[in-house]
């Protein structure tokens, strides 16, 4: 469980890591270039500054330098705004990773965030161009009302993936079965959820997630069931299980390996239970090295384990 914690956590270090060194130097020189158009405000936004005196006789190139400030105007917003969120999400990033829970919480806000900020950054940039962002919003809102009718599928995938994240059903590093497919949580998205298993992802949206099998809340159980011969004497066999079973030593159980008894009479043997806790990644391979490590200490007391046999019955009289 911690190594799968810590590995999500490194994830989302390498994705805050990832703007890589040109981003960070262009958002930095547009910091840079932020702090100086403050500084240099009346020189550049007032009616006398260079770009709105008109100082060329072409008119062309005074249009072209009155819309300096208002390119500049937008670069400033687009970079408050970049860095708000940037040092926002690196916060976040960094002070809730302790958990799996934090770790998807973290990631669907990192989703929102970035929606959020995109859209403030595209009606901000259009209103320094004059265009009338209030009229754009009513308009927006009667298209998204309609299109939202159209998009009832989306909407509840949307809804049942923020209900799976607040009502912590599962999360992040949770191995669980959906229909039948049983896979590790790499991703709970805004629409949907991705399973991988043995190289496999499966994608399911939210609003289609029925009768989850968390198997990650509770330590697992990892069951064997070997035979052994009738002819074998049951007491001599738990003797010796009584005796060597404690000393078997497997890692990733939790505890010791329990024997809980006959399981059922078979048809050329009696099967002996087996039973160990574990974490639930670690089941197929504690089951392994259970039938390996049991095998090898029947083996060694000389208990023999039945294979299928036919036994022919000869009719001496009719022969």
């Amino acid at each position: 469980m911690k190594d799968t914690i810590k590995k999500h956590t490194e994830e989302i270090e390498k994705k805050v890591k990832s703007l890589g060194p040109i981003k960070l130097t262009i958002l930095l020189i547009m910091f840079i270039g932020t702090i100086c158009s403050f500084v240099l405000h009346d020189y550049i936004f007032t009616a006398e500054s260079v770009f709105n005196r008109g100082i060329s006789d072409s008119q062309i190139v005074n249009t072209l330098l009155s819309l300096v400030p208002k390119i500049i105007q937008a670069i400033r917003v687009v970079t408050i705004i970049l860095v708000i969120t940037t040092v926002a999400l690196g916060i976040l990033n960094r002070a809730f990773k302790k958990n799996q829970r934090q770790i998807t919480v973290v990631r669907l806000i990192n989703s929102i965030v970035k929606c959020v900020a995109t859209v403030i950054i595209v009606i901000a940039v259009l209103a320094i161009w004059g265009i009338n962002t209030t009229a754009l919003i009513t308009g927006a809102g009667v298209v998204t009302l309609i299109v939202g009718l159209g998009m009832q599928s989306l909407i509840s995938d949307v809804v049942a993936g923020l209900f799976i994240v607040f009502e912590n059903e599962f999360n992040v590093g949770d191995i669980i079965t959906i229909d039948g497919f049983r896979g590790t949580v790499t991703s709970i998205g805004m629409r949907t959820t991705k399973l991988e298993a043995a190289g496999n992802v499966k994608i399911v949206n939210n609003s289609d997630i029925r009768g989850v099998l968390n198997q990650t809340i509770n330590p697992s159980t990892a069951k064997v069931l070997i035979d052994i011969e009738y002819g074998e004497s049951l007491e001599r066999v738990e003797d010796v299980i009584q005796t060597q079973l404690p000393e078997i030593e497997i890692e990733g159980i939790i505890g010791e390996i329990n024997y809980d008894g006959v399981a059922t009479l078979g048809a050329s043997g009696v099967t002996l239970q087996f039973t160990a806790e574990c974490h639930e990644s670690d089941i197929f391979a504690v089951q392994r090295e259970m039938n390996k490590r049991l095998k090898m200490m029947f083996d060694g007391n000389g208990i023999g384990i039945p294979f299928n046999q036919l036994v022919v019955h000869v009719d001496k009289d009719n022969e």
